[in-house]
């Protein structure tokens, strides 16, 4: 049987956001990036500088918004905003830190993503939310580009449900990943099969080349 060049999707996180926001649980705010972070931003542009892209998606939300200027300054490839690519809705605990959620719900916050798949969060999204959420914006990104390279720019929770997906794992066992800040991971879509290319390459603390 002939080969089939999978399609391949690079999911890249935003970079370093504002410091008042670090160890919060974010979600539904719309904040910006930190210093680092657009200095982050400007190395992850010339990182993707060196790869063939075929499309690009993100979420509309500043901060990956503000991740992407860098390359799309000097890009001919332009971006598809899609809504449902921002990051998952904690509900009550937006604008939490960690410790505020263990008193507050007496839970454990290590154990977030189980919460978050149980819909532990009051007036969050659950898990099933958010994966029919993102599902659909996933699918319908493979199926316009069989055989490409697509770039997805968005969140950590959002590259955890897409692992999810397409690992067919549940969505808690993706803690065993890090998502770092302007981290990129690659999947390579397979007959009957999704396989990890990169994980949580960071251009910024991993590949000085591009500083």
């Amino acid at each position: 049987m002939p080969s089939v060049t999978p399609t391949r999707l690079l999911l890249a996180r935003h970079a370093e956001v504002e410091v008042r926001y670090h160890k919060i649980f974010g979600g539904r705010i719309d904040m910006n990036l930190s210093p680092r972070g657009h200095e982050q931003a400007a190395l992850l542009a010339n990182f993707l500088r060196t790869r063939k892209l075929d499309a690009l998606y993100a979420s509309p939300m500043k901060r990956v918004q503000q991740t992407l200027a860098p390359f799309l300054k000097d890009s001919d490839l332009a971006q598809t905003v899609v809504p449902d690519l921002r990051e998952v809705d904690f509900g009550d605990w937006t604008g939490m830190n960690w410790e505020q959620v263990c008193q507050k719900f007496r839970l454990l916050t290590h154990e977030w993503l189980e919460h978050i798949e149980r819909g532990v969060a009051p007036n969050g999204e659950s898990g099933p939310q958010f994966r029919a959420r993102v599902e659909p914006a996933l699918g319908k990104i493979i199926k316009r580009h069989p055989g490409q390279t697509v770039a997805v720019a968005c969140h950590g929770g959002v590259i955890r449900m897409i692992l999810s997906i397409l690992l067919e794992m549940p969505l808690p066992r993706t803690n065993m990943f890090e998502i770092e800040y302007a981290g990129v991971t690659q999947i390579a879509l397979n007959p009957g099969h999704a396989e990890i290319e990169l994980l949580n390459f960071t251009p910024w603390r991993d590949a000085p080349e591009f500083k």
